[in-house]
C-alpha cells in the first residue's frame, strides 16, 4: 500500500503514524503538515520527529496550510500539550521538511501513482482541498481517501454539533466531501466509541523499548485530558482508528453509506457534517460516503499495542 497522511501531530496523530510505521505492506510516501492541534511549524517538525521515533526517517514532510481557507485558526494546546506531543520532547530531525507544499506533494505523488495511492487525512482539510485546486482531477487518481472528523449521529467535540477537525475549516472539508473521493468517514460516532482503556495504557507501559515508552508518554497527558470527559483515565483514538480502517479494513463491522455536507452557514451548526440518511432513489448526485459505525474494537487495540512493540 502507498500511503499519503495529512496529519496535525497531535497525539493521535503520533498513533497513527506509529500504526503505519509498523505495518511492513505499508509505503508511507508522504506526509502533508496543516495547522491544527499546533501550528503548522509546529505539526510539521513533529511528524519529522515521529517519523525517526517510529523508524521510518526519509519519508518526505511537506508544510501545508497555516490557516483555514476563511476563518481564523482555532488551536488545541489544552488537548495535546503546547509542543503537541504532550510536553514529550523527541530529539531534533535530522531533515527538514522538502520545498514543495502539502498540496503539491500530494498532487505530484497521485499523479505518479494513479489508482494506487490511499490518502488518511486526520487533521483540517485545506490541504486537499488546495490540492483540488491544483488538481480537480484528484478524487479519480487517488484509490481511497479515509478521514478522521464529523459528527453524524453523535454530538459535537468542540461545540454542540461540530468536531474539530471539521469545524477547523468547514469550507475545505465541504469541498473534500462534495469532490467525489472514495471516501470513508471515520466519525466521533465510532471514535469515541473505540478507546484506550486504563488497562491498555498500563499493559502498554509494561512494552519494552523507545518507541512504546514515548508513546505512553504522550499517551499519558491525552488520558489526562480525557479524565475530564469520561471520568476514568482513557482517552479515544481517533486518529489510529481512521488508520486501521485504511489499513485492515476487515476490522469495519458495520456501516452505512450516505452523501455527506458540511453546514456553512448556521449560527449554532456551523462545522456540522449532515449525512442525507433518506432512501435515495437517485435524487442527490453527490456521491455517498461510507460512515463507519462499528469496528472490532478488541482487534484494533491489539494491534496497535502489537505496532509499539
Amino acid at each position: 500500500m502507498r500511503v499519503f497522511v495529512d496529519c496535525d501531530p497531535g497525539i493521535d496523530d503520533a498513533v497513527a503514524l506509529a500504526y503505519l510505521a509498523a505495518r511492513p505492506e505499508v509505503e508511507i510516501v508522504g506526509i502533508g503538515a496543516v495547522f491544527g492541534n499546533g501550528g503548522v511549524d509546529v505539526t510539521a517538525d513533529n511528524a519529522l520527529r515521529l517519523l525517526e521515533l517510529y523508524g521510518r526517517p526519509g519519508v518526505p514532510v511537506a508544510v501545508g496550510a497555516s490557516r483555514p481557507l476563511v476563518q481564523a485558526p482555532r488551536l488545541a494546546p489544552h488537548v495535546h500539550g503546547d509542543n503537541g506531543l504532550g510536553g514529550v520532547e523527541l530529539p531534533p530531525p535530522a531533515g527538514g521538511p522538502v520545498a514543495e507544499s502539502a498540496a503539491e506533494l500530494l498532487v505530484r505523488l497521485a499523479r505518479e501513482y494513479p489508482g494506487e495511492l490511499d490518502v488518511l487525512a486526520v487533521g483540517p482539510l485545506t490541504n486537499l482541498a488546495i490540492a483540488l485546486g491544483l488538481e480537480p482531477g484528484l478524487p479519480g487518481l487517488v484509490r481511497k481517501l479515509v478521514v478522521m472528523g464529523g459528527a453524524v449521529r453523535v454530538p459535537g467535540n468542540v461545540s454542540s454539533h461540530a468536531e474539530a477537525n471539521i469545524n477547523n475549516d468547514p469550507e475545505a472539508a465541504e469541498a473534500v466531501f462534495a469532490a467525489g473521493f472514495d471516501l470513508d468517514l471515520v466519525a466521533l460516532d465510532i471514535t469515541m466509541k473505540t478507546v484506550a482503556t486504563t488497562e491498555w495504557l498500563e499493559e502498554l507501559k509494561g512494552v519494552p523499548g523507545e518507541k512504546a515508552g514515548r508513546t505512553s508518554e504522550f499517551l499519558d497527558f491525552y488520558a489526562d485530558f480525557y479524565k475530564g470527559i469520561f471520568g476514568v483515565r482513557q482517552c479515544a483514538m481517533h486518529d489510529p482508528l481512521a488508520a486501521a480502517v485504511l489499513v485492515d479494513p476487515s476490522m469495519v463491522t458495520e456501516a452505512f453509506e450516505a452523501p455527506v455536507r458540511v453546514e456553512l452557514a448556521g449560527a449554532l451548526t456551523r462545522g456540522m457534517t449532515v449525512a442525507d440518511l433518506r432512501p435515495r432513489p437517485g435524487g442527490d448526485e453527490r456521491r455517498p460516503a461510507r460512515v463507519i459505525t462499528g469496528v472490532a474494537e478488541e482487534e484494533f487495540l491489539g494491534r496497535m499495542l502489537d505496532s509499539l512493540r
